[in-house]
């Protein structure tokens, strides 16, 4: 029995240790950073996927403008240019941390969506594309799509918030700075709104602008 008592009390030290150590790291909030940490991701990872969505329906999309005669070159070569660049970009898990890098993809994603807006209302001026089962599939997807990239978004900028507001406050900014959990970017571009919306198409006779 007494050569026991010290392997006793040594273990019984140690769970103590350890429960200690848990209630501390709980408070600090290091089990929060944990969890918002992997919430944001998983955010990330989603708007990722609807925005490699749009890129994919585009090429279809371009093929079946193509087809019609004397559709606007410009309107087009607009489109195909801002895919290259939206695609060109190399995504990395750092890009959370990095405002200036989170604000270029979003530019480039913003110019892209303005320049598919700008096609969809041109193609208003094309009986034939209006008639043209396949690219009113396209239309409608591409519109769905549109719709869960800005939920996706959504999720993504509120997931940001709760993660930066604890990292910015008072005790857990503490754990932040032991831990190394920096603020993450935001979407930044606050006139998105106006970049993505379509544009004014004149279909009075005199073509679009």
């Amino acid at each position: 029995m007494s050569a026991r008592r010290p392997f006793m009390i040594t273990r019984h030290l140690s769970l103590a240790l350890l429960l200690s150590a848990s209630l501390t790291l709980g408070g600090c909030g290091y089990n929060d950073f944990q969890r918002l940490d992997e919430q944001t991701k998983s955010a990330w990872a989603e708007v990722l996927n609807q925005y490699q969505r749009r890129a994919d329906l585009i090429p279809n999309l371009v093929e079946t403008v193509k087809g019609e005669a004397n559709f606007e070159q410009e309107t087009l070569s607009r489109v195909i240019e801002a895919r290259s660049r939206a695609t060109a970009i190399q995504v990395t898990p750092e890009m959370l941390n990095d405002p200036q890098a989170m604000e270029r993809f979003q530019q480039v994603q913003g110019q892209l969506g303005s320049a598919l807006s700008r096609l969809l209302a041109v193609s208003e001026n094309y009986p034939n594309l209006k008639t043209n089962q396949g690219f009113q599939d396209l239309r409608v997807q591409l519109e769905g799509t549109e719709n869960r990239v800005t939920v996706a978004r959504n999720k993504y900028i509120e997931a940001v918030q709760q993660y930066n507001v604890l990292a910015r406050s008072f005790p857990t900014n503490l754990t932040a700075m032991v831990f190394s959990y920096q603020p993450k970017a935001s979407f930044t571009v606050t006139n998105e709104a106006e970049i993505a919306s379509p544009p004014k198409v004149d279909f009075g006779g005199q073509g679009a602008r």
